[in-house]
């Protein structure tokens, strides 16, 4: 058992390591920044399924660290949800496949409402139709899952979370943000009192 946790960890490091890095990073914080700090709309994040909670996750993160955003589902986003998009809002949809029919539906509905908003695409398939429809691709290196059946949802979405990482990350750098600001976002808990007494 030992071995066996070992082996996956070591798998999903390497797939870490693996992340094919390009300008496109530098390109998604850049139209991220221009849409939310410098036009002020907000970033919308989406995703199905596993996929969707780690859109989620990323939603949260770059709100507790100074840019506004939000998770939309992209089903409910057909049942009146895409009212939370407003113009200079900007979308950054996850989908491993780049085939996720709900995600294609949503971008299509966003660019019938708003038809200049930029989309960023975050998916393992380089040959995805979704490439033709984000305004920028950021790719995952398609590793392999941990999952002795490769079907579920593991390797990749660390991976992912990753990738919402480095763009929080360079977010913050981007923008100057510091424990201050982080305190005025999240007062309470551990974290709030850590970072009133860090700015």
């Amino acid at each position: 058992m030992i071995e066996k946790i070992k082996d996956i960890i070591e798998k999903e490091t390497n797939a870490i390591r693996n992340i094919p890095v390009s300008d496109n990073f530098t390109k998604a914080v850049d139209l991220i920044h221009h849409q939310v700090h410098h036009l002020g709309g907000k970033l919308i994040t989406s995703g199905m399924g596993k996929v969707g909670q780690i859109a989620l996750n990323i939603a949260t993160t770059f709100c507790s660290t100074g840019t506004p955003a939000v998770f939309l589902h992209p089903s409910e986003a057909q049942h009146g949800d895409l009212g939370i998009l407003q113009e200079n809002d900007i979308l950054l949809v996850i989908s491993n496949s780049g085939k996720t029919r709900e995600i294609h539906e949503l971008i299509d509905l966003a660019k019938n409402l708003y038809p200049g908003v930029p989309v960023i695409a975050v998916t393992s398939n380089i040959n995805s139709p979704i490439i033709e429809k984000a305004d920028c691709i950021i790719l995952t290196g398609n590793p392999k899952e941990v999952c002795p059946l490769d079907l579920t949802p593991t390797t990749s979405t660390t991976v992912m979370t990753v990738i919402g990482d480095i763009l929080v990350v360079s977010m913050m750098e981007k923008i100057g943000f510091t424990a201050s600001d982080y305190a005025k976002r999240h007062h309470s808990g551990y974290l709030g009192v850590k970072s009133r007494e860090s700015g």
